[in-house]
């Protein structure tokens, strides 16, 4: 096994693979070069924060309760049983000496040798210096954010139907998401479906009328990666639900009061502040040596090889990767899923090619187009220039990502959860206290006693006594 080192393997040992993230490109290339590479003949280790990769296709439907959300991530070390997994994160690269700094979950930093090194960090949220954001905002990238959306919409509902104060109610059942992207509208429109349900079931005193759902777009369209009719249709069908489109519209700034300013001039209240505008590469790259383009990639050949540099490698959304299938040479393949899969299939063939002496081939791969939900039974697809919606895009979205889902055990999981959810009822219980598990064991041990809550605070997602008993 590789040991902490300050500088490169000896010549002696077997060549050490450097996998730095464990998301689509760093699992699937781990997982295709233990295939490919028999025990023995290379050591891969592969470095990521989180023990798990996260299927972020699902995390709608796992915010939306038709998902459990354990069946959304891989776990690394059960998938990459040749592999060394680390828990930590990169703090520092320097590939002229083939050295990474390493700072684990727990204990002191070192550092680790390798050979070949494939950077596959992925992506981080892009956001924005608008006043209030940092404080107020959630994103939407990982599987804890999505239940954490899950539980606080549930719990908005519960506090809208514990009160006559209408102000407290407005201001519960008012949803803003910001970002019109695949990633953001299918956030809402799940969340959505699921809040509809909820309060036509098991909420009497309240009405879907009385919820507002706000989607925020800078630009003048939504979901940019299919034709503009689609997009239109899209935003026809969601206003039809009575939920609320603002394109050619900013977020200006969330006051401490959670009021929403837009620039269109518009303010209103909103507990929910969902923040899914784009994404940017891991800003782990400033801390490396790998030569970085303008807006912070990492510069790639065709081959997936970064450029100028031998023995280092990169794909996926902090990639720079020229796309092969289009007239422009300076075009680049989009940082989505779909590209990170594939790209990954490549570059660890081209890996296990190049140790073997042979020449790398380079990566080209046409954009086959994109699938979305918008809550049950509803959806958006344009795939091969087919378009459909609907349910049958609803059924495609399903289909092409549960076989896109690493692992025969993770798709059998995730089919069954559809299963079930097909033949009983929908869960609907927020599970408020995991927000805050320890809030009220700390309030009886220094003040209270079992069972008594402390007084709310004053933070916008403070767990109210309906969030905590709730489930």
């Amino acid at each position: 096994m590789a040991q902490p080192t300050t500088g490169r393997p000896p010549e002696s040992h077997r060549p050490v693979i450097l996998v730095v993230g464990g998301g689509y490109v760093g699992l699937y290339t781990a997982l295709r070069l233990q295939k490919k590479l028999s025990r023995g003949r290379a050591e891969i280790v592969v470095v990521d924060p989180q023990p798990h990769m996260t299927y972020q296709p699902f995390l709608p439907e796992a915010a939306a309760g038709s998902v459990e959300p354990r069946h959304v991530v891989v776990p690394l070390r059960r998938t990459l049983r040749h592999c060394r997994v680390i828990t930590g994160a990169l703090t520092g690269l320097t590939h002229a000496e083939r050295r990474a700094r390493i700072a684990p979950v727990e204990g002191k930093p070192f550092e680790i040798g390798y050979d070949v090194l494939v950077m596959a960090a992925g992506s981080v949220a892009r956001t924005l210096p608008i006043p209030g954001l940092a404080e107020h905002g959630i994103g939407f990238k990982n599987v804890g954010e999505a239940i954490y959306l899950r539980n606080h919409v549930l719990a908005r509902l519960d506090a809208a139907s514990s009160t006559d104060d209408p102000a407290v109610r407005q201001r519960a059942l008012t949803f803003t998401f910001v970002g019109g992207g695949y990633a953001g509208v299918e956030a809402f429109a799940e969340l959505e479906d699921m809040a509809r349900y909820a309060i036509e079931h098991y909420y009497p005193r309240l009405s879907p009328s009385d919820m507002r759902w706000v989607l925020v777009e800078a630009m003048g369209r939504i979901l940019p990666e299919v034709d503009l009719d689609m997009a239109a249709w899209t935003v026809r069908q969601l206003t039809a639900r009575g939920m609320d489109i603002r394109l050619n519209t900013r977020l200006e700034s969330v006051s401490d009061d959670c009021l929403v300013r837009l620039s269109d001039g518009e303010e209103f209240p909103s507990d929910t502040l969902v923040w899914t505008a784009g994404t940017k590469p891991n800003p782990v790259l400033a801390a490396t040596d790998l030569p970085i383009d303008g807006r912070g990639r990492v510069v790639c050949e065709a081959t997936l090889q970064v450029k100028g540099l031998e023995g280092a490698w990169a794909a996926g959304d902090l990639a720079a990767v020229p796309d092969l299938t289009k007239d422009d040479p300076e075009a680049t393949t989009a940082p989505n899923a779909q590209h990170a899969v594939r790209q990954a299939k490549r570059l660890a063939d081209n890996v296990v090619a190049v140790l073997r002496g042979e020449p790398p081939v380079p990566y080209r791969h046409a954009y086959v187009g994109s699938v979305a939900s918008l809550g049950l039974h509803k959806g958006v697809a344009q795939v091969y220039g087919v378009k459909l919606k609907g349910w049958p895009a609803w059924f495609m979205h399903r289909t092409y990502h549960v076989s896109r889902v690493p692992t025969f055990n993770r798709k059998a999981r995730v089919i069954a959860d559809w299963t079930m959810a097909s033949l009983f009822s929908r869960e609907v219980i927020s599970l408020g206290q995991l927000q805050d598990p320890r809030r009220e064991f700390v309030f009886a041990a220094n003040t209270g006693r079992a069972g008594q809550l402390p007084p709310p605070g004053t933070g916008r997602h403070e767990q109210t006594a309906t969030d905590q008993r709730a489930g």
